[in-house]
């Protein structure tokens, strides 16, 4: 096991996993004070504060969140693992399997999770029933399976064959474990991957579960990532086009003079109306 370190905070995972934020560098104002660089702390209020965050998350203004710096212990699948390990803009030290023995602490997902294969897409999950016989199966031979693979790991290395060379055996649905060490930014961003509905389950779970911690540590930048990340939408240039034949930008104007039930600051509003104008429009794309 990874030596254990003091955990600011903590969240269960699947059947035996977990993720622990050991520590935080900064925080919301963190943010607003490497944003405006040239004032000292303090000379703004909180909301003007929050909007700051929000302009700079919606016009992908990320170099202030880099100076947030998080750190991670996470066990998970060695399977989640090879997923979650795709995100190159990190530091990991993972526990290794060459200088210590592996446990006997495997993954065995719920029987609501055993799904068959999509049809139409090839690494996904498809939501049709089954049959619970077929559950049984393959809850059985997972089960078998994780059984004589330890067993045949324990003997060997109870007769002193190399640990790098019998963990071969292993299946890997094997937990693992590892720090992670990560930038507020690259987090916001395997965040977004990894939330996705289209990402696999399990990894999704680590999401929520990082998501809720970071709800509660950096209230005012999670609002504006949920705001225009998460909950919000990129479209296209032909989507541009499309939306324009059919708005009637007329009628839109007449929420101007309730902007507070339509979420928006004025900013937001002003913004707003300027992408409506016309993308093709935009000066700055009139240079390409």
């Amino acid at each position: 096991m990874l030596q254990e370190a003091e955990k600011i905070q903590e969240k269960k995972v699947l059947d035996k996993g977990f993720v622990y934020l050991v520590d935080i560098m900064g925080d919301d104002s963190s943010i607003v004070q490497a944003a405006r660089v040239s004032y000292g702390k303090g000379t703004k209020t909180v909301r003007e504060d929050r909007g700051l965050i929000r302009y700079l998350i919606r016009h992908r203004h990320t170099t202030p969140f880099e100076m947030v710096q998080t750190k991670w212990h996470i066990k998970l699948p060695i399977f989640v693992a090879r997923q979650w390990m795709r995100h190159r803009a990190a530091s990991y030290n993972e526990y290794s399997l060459r200088y210590s023995e592996a446990r006997d602490e495997f993954y065995f997902p719920e029987e609501t999770r055993i799904q068959f294969q999509s049809r139409g897409n090839r690494q996904g999950s498809s939501s049709e029933p089954v049959p619970e016989d077929f559950q049984k199966t393959f809850q059985e031979n997972l089960d078998d399976i994780c059984r004589k693979a330890y067993d045949c790991y324990t003997h060997l290395n109870d007769l002193g064959l190399a640990r790098e060379l019998i963990r071969i055996f292993l299946p890997v649905n094997l937990y693992t474990e590892f720090y992670w060490s990560i930038n507020l930014h690259n987090l916001m961003h395997f965040l977004e991957l990894r939330m996705d509905a289209h990402a696999q389950s399990e990894i999704q779970a680590y999401g929520f579960a990082i998501a809720e911690i970071l709800k509660e540590k950096l209230p005012m930048t999670w609002e504006a990532f949920e705001d225009y990340v998460l909950k919000g939408q990129k479209l296209s240039k032909q989507e541009w086009n499309l939306l324009q034949k059919v708005m009637d930008l007329e009628k839109l104007k007449s929420y101007e003079e309730n902007l507070e039930a339509a979420g928006l600051s004025k900013g937001e509003w002003r913004e707003l109306l300027e992408k409506l104008k016309g993308f093709e429009q935009s000066p700055a794309i009139q240079k390409i």
